[in-house]
């Protein structure tokens, strides 16, 4: 196998991957990523065994073959090569010359019939989104994850479904980790043929994968096959095995409550309060003391081992006095995945969640559970 290839045309995906190839699995090679000639040029193949890619990029193929290498080796070497031109040469056993004139390394590789083999997805009925907006909503829906260790599927897992009736079609993505959900939708228009099918749950990591991939390109497709969702670019294809699962019923958690207060206030002096408040929070005293009165709201927060804080804003509030606690940090997050200058804030108590939204854009939504302290 030899071939050539620009650094320009590769150097993206070798960087893009490094998240799938870089995830303990019981396969070693896993950590490699598998380069086979194909007739336009060369295919760049990576797996975790739930996550796979397959990409096909531009090179001058002297001769076919395929080799396995080390994902993280072979981009620090591309990404630091100091020409355009990279010319791979496999050498014998899986030894492998990578450089030009001027430099040269030699990489032992490993067998790439030792390679898992990727799921066939033929005969897929893809539907086309925006693919600004699809990344849009990755990124939203995967900054709620659960701790490190957590094994349950509706927390390492976001819910993807698609929605019909009479007067709407869209797709939803929503996600939790116990103390907030967030739902995160696109609207078609009513014309759009949007394939039917149920609710299926995604692994957090992989949708965080595709958003790598995602750029300004118009279109995206989406399929589903078996037990797999895949995003299909026009050169790249993600292949992400689903995973097995209830997600709990959400949609009453989202829906404002006939009792809830309606405050509006700036996004930006609102996060802005919240981190000053959150300086004398730990991880043992996490929570802020929201107390709503009228027409003001007063922050506090203390801390035992530091001291405490308070600041009050302004704020169109006309109800009764009540306190809430809630962790700021959360609060934050959200507000910085909010577009809009002001957000709306549907509250009811200190029992139940606290719903927060762009004042203008309704396609996302977050509820966070209040702490009791």
């Amino acid at each position: 196998m030899k071939f050539t290839i620009l650094k320009s045309d590769v150097i993206n995906v070798l960087s893009n991957i490094q998240g799938i190839t870089g995830r303990k699995t019981n396969l070693a090679i896993t950590t490699s990523v598998l380069i086979k000639t194909a007739d336009s040029g060369i295919n760049i193949i990576a797996t975790d065994l739930e996550t796979g890619f397959d990409g096909v990029y531009p090179a001058n193929v002297e001769s076919d073959g395929v080799i396995a290498i080390n994902a993280k080796k072979i981009y620090e070497i591309i990404r630091d090569f100091p020409s355009e031109e990279i010319l791979f040469d496999e050498v014998e056993n899986n030894w492998i010359k990578i450089g030009n004139d001027k430099i040269e390394y030699h990489i032992m590789g490993m067998s790439p019939d030792d390679f898992p083999d990727s799921p066939q997805i033929g005969d897929i009925e893809f539907f086309e989104i925006d693919s600004v907006l699809f990344k849009k909503m990755i990124d939203r829906a995967t900054l709620i994850s659960g701790a490190g260790d957590d094994k349950r599927a509706h927390i390492i897992g976001a819910y993807f479904e698609r929605i019909e009736d009479d007067d709407q079609k869209l797709v939803r993505i929503a996600s939790t980790d116990g103390n907030r959900l967030s739902a995160v939708t696109y609207d078609f228009d009513e014309d759009f043929e949007l394939p039917s099918g149920d609710g299926v749950l995604i692994p957090k990591k992989g949708l965080t994968d595709v958003g790598k991939f995602l750029s300004a390109e118009s279109v995206v497709q989406i399929g589903f096959k078996d037990n797999h969702f895949i995003v299909k670019k026009e050169s790249e294809t993600i292949i992400i095995r689903l995973l097995e699962g209830d997600f709990p019923d959400y949609k009453d958690i989202i829906r404002p409550k006939d009792d809830a207060y309606q405050i509006e206030t700036d996004r930006r002096d609102f996060m802005m309060v919240l981190k000053r408040m959150s300086i004398i929070a730990s991880e043992t005293y996490k929570g802020v003391i929201y107390r709503f009165e009228k027409d003001k709201l007063t922050v506090s927060s203390t801390n035992p081992d530091l001291g405490d804080s308070k600041e009050d804003m302004n704020i169109g509030y006309d109800g009764e006095a009540k306190e809430a606690a809630f962790n700021p940090r959360y609060f934050i997050e959200t507000l910085n995945s909010i577009d809009d200058d002001n957000v709306i804030l549907d509250f009811v108590d200190g029992e139940r969640p606290c719903l927060i939204q762009g004042e203008t854009d309704k396609t996302y939504i977050t509820a966070l559970m209040p702490m009791r302290i």
